[in-house]
């Protein structure tokens, strides 16, 4: 009986033995232990290269972001820089235009051709009859002088010649120019430009900077959607509702502006645009007047044109056009730093959609899971402003200028010939370089809407709203599908302890 026991039993007491004896087995086995341990390294591999991969996809998209922001942000600046520019040059143009009509008008009218007659009949009378007979030698010669100057014979008659060709010349001139110009200022063509100008730019700055961060998407290996947006450091985009209140572009409608203090706005416009027009007829009269300012200078008719010339210059600016064809100015002359920030500076902000990272589950982002999560963003700030007067190399000569110049209509002045050249000329003059500031003539440093050296640049993001700006949907883009991170509830100096700029 014991024996059939322990045989039925025997197989299962050997297992629970064998069972038993199984750690102190596996602990003396090796076999397949390099298996286990390569399962484990594998998979640690695997999250490192996650991880890594995480992160330098995070660092690439951080870094092309941040060029397609600057990018975006430069080309607004870009945009708003050209229209500063464009107004200043328009302008110049409406005193200049101004200051040819009244040119035009004594051209068409030839007022100052019919008094110079008269003039040198008188200074034939007095060569011939009173200064030639004369016993004394020094009034005789200078009858002669007179005489070789205003000859008897009217038909080789220098003075009178030289005058009807200038006449005839600026006739055929105003005949075609002068109703351009009349029109341009009857119409006010050039405030109505103006008016358009400043209307438009904040949309065009807002589309010049969407286009560009577009445009760097679809340059990335794997093309994604950015958009991009200029916003005012008041906390509000260009082109949004502020515009209503205060304009982007830092000037003012002289005519039309809706500013508190606006009866010294129009002073200012005014006496800016009649002193320049002033000085463009001195230039225009200068230019061509200059053969009888050297050569005909007993005729009188430089000083005669100049006369009728500045007084159909006074008659439009003070009885035709004295509240009209007003250029636009700064609406603020010499900005503070106040001044500087909320009318000169503006942050450029492209927005990008979150994409979904490896091994989410594991290295979870800390915004959240795309695409529930805020979007990304990246930044830049611009300002709008005049440059100081730089350093220049300037080549100095002492040689005597070459012939005299004429002037024309229209056109560059042309020289005259030496009617006397000396056969012995002076060797030319010492010439020299030096390290000077540019010259006000080419580069003027001055901030008003007359200088036409506006120009922009990347600052540092320093507005005081900053955060607020970058967690503000921006609306200008329309239906974008963009989320603004939750940043609200930061201040500017927790934003720049996050931001490098």
């Amino acid at each position: 009986m014991r024996d059939a026991s322990n045989t039925r039993h025997g197989p299962a007491r050997q297992w629970l033995v064998g069972l038993a004896r199984l750690p102190s087995r596996v602990h003396h086995d090796q076999r397949g232990t390099i298996s286990i341990v390569s399962v484990f390294t594998l998979l640690l591999l695997v999250m490192l290269m996650g991880m890594v991969i995480n992160t330098g996809q995070q660092v690439d998209h951080k870094v092309r972001l941040q060029n397609a922001a600057d990018a975006a942000t430069y080309s607004g600046g870009v945009v708003l820089t050209r229209s500063m520019n464009s107004l200043a040059f328009t302008n110049h143009l409406l005193s200049e235009t101004f200051a040819l009509t009244a040119f035009f008008r004594e051209a068409s009218a030839r007022r100052a051709e019919s008094l110079t007659p008269e003039i040198l009949d008188n200074w034939e009378r007095i060569g011939r009859f009173m200064f030639s007979p004369s016993e004394f030698t020094k009034f005789a010669e200078l009858g002669l002088a007179i005489n070789e100057k205003i000859p008897p014979n009217r038909a080789v008659d220098g003075d009178r010649e030289m005058i009807f060709t200038f006449s005839e010349w600026a006739a055929a001139g105003a005949e075609l120019m002068l109703p351009v110009f009349e029109g341009i200022l009857y119409e006010g063509l050039i405030p109505r430009f103006q008016v358009a100008l400043v209307e438009t730019t904040p949309q065009m700055v807002q589309t010049a900077a969407d286009e560009t961060a577009q445009r760097h998407g679809r340059s990335w290996p794997r093309p994604v959607v950015l958009r991009g947006a200029i916003w005012r450091t008041i906390g509000d985009p260009v082109a949004g509702a502020s515009e209503v209140a205060r304009g982007t572009l830092p000037v003012v409608d002289p005519i039309n502006g809706t500013e508190l203090d606006m009866p010294f706005y129009f002073s200012q416009a005014k006496s800016n645009r009649d002193r320049l027009a002033e000085g463009y007829l001195n230039q225009w009269n200068n230019a061509v007047l200059r053969h009888f300012d050297y050569l005909g200078k007993m005729n009188q008719f430089s000083n005669l044109w100049r006369i009728f010339t500045r007084g159909e210059l006074d008659r439009l600016l003070n009885q035709e056009y004295p509240i009209s064809n007003m250029p636009h100015v700064l609406r603020t002359n010499e900005p503070q730093e106040s001044d500087l920030e909320q009318d000169y500076m503006f942050v450029g902000v492209v927005y990008k959609g979150r994409r979904g990272d490896l091994m989410s589950v594991v290295f979870e982002n800390p915004i959240g899971r795309a695409p529930q999560a805020p979007d990304t963003l990246a930044f830049a700030q611009l300002m709008v402003f005049v440059p100081e007067r730089r350093l220049v190399w300037w080549h100095y000569t002492d040689s005597p200028p070459e012939g005299l110049h004429g002037g024309g209509i229209p056109g560059l002045p042309n020289p005259f010939p030496d009617p006397d050249p000396d056969p012995n000329p002076a060797p030319p003059g010492d010439t020299w370089w030096d390290v000077v500031l540019q010259h006000r003539g080419w580069h003027d440093d001055d901030w008003t809407l007359f200088n036409q050296n506006w120009s922009t640049q990347l600052t540092p993001a320093t507005a005081e709203r900053l955060h607020l700006i970058l967690s503000t949907d921006p609306y200008v883009l329309g239906n974008h599908g963009m989320q603004v991170p939750p940043l609200a509830g930061l201040d500017t100096q927790d934003v720049r302890w996050l931001t490098h700029h």
